[in-house]
């Protein structure tokens, strides 16, 4: 945040806004417009995806946004391994660590949601059907105010989530992985260091683990997608 001299001190929002609907980035701009405390400007820069944001974020003209709207699912820009949101939120917090998030998604499944707080910690997380005009000016009231916000839905989830949620790791996660790309069973000790006899359990762990009873490796990996253990 940056202070403008003019008649009056005023006090300099930069704001990022990146999503691949145009209606969408009109109707943040409107809301922040909107939004008029006194002494305060702001000044909005947008991206449609993935690539343009990574271009605003790492040019080095580019003054540090204090604030930035991200849409967690947006075309990616694979050259530079920038897949989501979330990945430029981890950009963000590298390259401007005092700009305040908010991301928004359509993902309602608990795991997703836990894992998006505990990756990225955001200042805000909104569910989209949760999204209205009032809501956005709430939840952008909040965040300039050094308030952490969630949205009804997303705080709803987390007051009625169980104390045992499903954890997996890294060998489970890359097993995963591999069978989501077609890999076949047999081929999946060239890329993880652990024997085919091992796999086999642990693919059958995965199963009973997510409810897949005499369910293929198409169903198995759709659960594990639905429960935020494989993006």
């Amino acid at each position: 945040m940056t202070i403008a001299s003019t008649e009056k001190t005023m006090i300099q929002n930069n704001i990022l806004i990146v999503d691949d609907h145009p209606f969408i980035i009109e109707g943040y701009k409107n809301a922040i417009t909107r939004y008029n405390p006194k002494d305060f400007q702001f000044f909005i820069s947008q991206a449609k995806d993935c690539k343009s944001a990574y271009d605003l974020i790492t040019n080095p003209d580019t003054l540090a946004f204090d604030i930035a709207f991200l849409d967690i699912s947006m075309p990616p820009y694979e050259e530079k391994g920038i897949y989501s949101g979330e990945d430029l939120a981890k950009l963000i917090n590298e390259i401007m660590p005092t700009c305040k998030i908010i991301l928004l998604t359509m993902y309602t499944e608990l795991l997703k949601i836990k894992t998006i707080i505990s990756t990225i910690n955001p200042n805000g997380l909104v569910i989209k059907n949760d999204l209205t005009f009032d809501e956005l000016l709430f939840a952008f009231d909040k965040v300039i105010n050094n308030q952490i916000y969630y949205s009804q839905s997303v705080q709803k989830m987390l007051d009625l989530a169980e104390k045992d949620t499903i954890e997996i790791d890294q060998f489970d996660k890359q097993i995963l992985f591999h069978l989501s790309k077609g890999t076949k069973l047999n081929e999946i000790p060239q890329y993880i260091p652990i024997s085919l006899g091992a796999i086999e359990r642990r693919k059958l762990n995965l199963k009973e683990l997510l409810k897949i009873v005499d369910g293929s490796d198409i169903d198995l990996i759709r659960e594990a997608k639905n429960q935020g253990l494989l993006f």
